[in-house]
């Protein structure tokens, strides 16, 4: 699907009302940290629960607690006649494109990476441009000067988190300084709490008032500290402003429960495609939340800036550099 026609089907799959569904037999893997993560895992799994409610039609699900059950998972949905299986997360890509390469005639989405087979839609996100509207209203809100961030796993894809956030950051404020850490190298990563807390608490120490959290199951830590601290702290993927009310400054939204919902939907339409779909601002795939919980937090002044980054950023006066392009973060 064109990318621009896609974007307005990610704005009315907001309000889509009852599809007329196929007959098919979705199912989902979710990936470590688990479908109730508060962030990546929960938003999928808010998208095909919406499609359920929606449509009657239940879907298969599991949750990978290690990663060798990655591959026999989607294969085992695959044998069982489910069609299609969602992946959720980059991990799941060598597991997919061997069970889809086994499973010709059966539809496969993965989201967070791109698996090149004529029986898999790929969904990437343009994870820099959220990440630069955030760090715009980190510079902004914050009172020191200095702002952190805190990855999850570091893999190349929560460094284009990190420099999209830092571009954004000095964007607002040339002068800002943002400190950045990563939680750890293995998947455990993506789950661990205290370790969260430990390095939003080393940043505070150091200056820091905001820190931004793209680090799954692990950014509860780092939202606790800031409340804690009396800091701000920025959420990831899902809406976490209610988490935290009056901490929470705003949070980067990756749209996974739209692409979730649309690829079953899709299929029950008999509209399901395959290929690469690259979602951005202007597809309507990244954004930033305001809500009843972080409206105090932003002023106006805050506001009318990051939503003229948003135009300038889809008309293409503001080039957001992506680090996995070229793995590095020119500033």
């Amino acid at each position: 699907m064109h990318t621009r026609l896609l974007g307005a089907a990610l704005a009315l799959t907001l309000f889509a009302g009852p599809v007329a569904a196929a007959d098919i037999a979705p199912a989902v893997v979710f990936d470590m940290g688990g479908k109730f993560d508060k962030s990546f895992n929960e938003g999928v799994y808010n998208g095909v629960e919406k499609f359920k409610q929606e449509t009657g039609i239940d879907y298969r699900e599991f949750e990978v607690t290690n990663e060798t059950q990655r591959e026999q998972a989607i294969a085992r949905m695959a044998q069982r006649g489910a069609d299609p299986v969602l992946g959720v997360g980059f991990a799941q890509a060598p597991a997919m494109e061997k069970v889809a390469k086994a499973n010709p005639n059966t539809r496969f989405a993965i989201i967070d990476s791109v698996v090149d087979l004529p029986n898999v839609r790929s969904i990437i996100f343009k994870e820099q441009e959220g990440s630069f509207l955030v760090g715009m209203l980190a510079a902004m809100a914050s009172q020191s000067g200095k702002v952190g961030f805190v990855g999850g796993m570091d893999i190349p894809l929560i460094r284009r988190f990190a420099c999209g956030y830092v571009q954004g950051a000095k964007h607002a404020n040339p002068d800002v300084e943002v400190f950045q850490n990563m939680t750890g190298t293995t998947p455990s990563a993506w789950n661990d709490p205290t370790k969260g807390g430990e390095l939003a608490k080393s940043q505070f120490d150091r200056g820091a008032d905001v820190v931004f959290a793209a680090a799954g199951g692990t950014g509860i830590g780092v939202y606790q500290a800031a409340a804690d601290s009396g800091k701000l702290a920025i959420g990831v993927d899902s809406n976490q402003n209610h988490l935290h009310p009056g901490t929470m400054l705003t949070s980067m939204l990756k749209r996974v429960d739209v692409a979730a919902y649309m690829a079953f939907t899709d299929a029950a339409n008999d509209k399901f495609t395959t290929g690469l779909q690259n979602l951005g601002l202007a597809e309507g795939g990244v954004d930033w939340a305001l809500d009843e919980n972080n409206k105090d937090l932003i002023t106006e002044e805050m506001k009318a800036a990051v939503e003229q980054a948003k135009t300038d950023i889809v008309a293409g006066k503001i080039t957001v550099h992506d680090y996995m392009a070229d793995n590095s973060c020119p500033l």
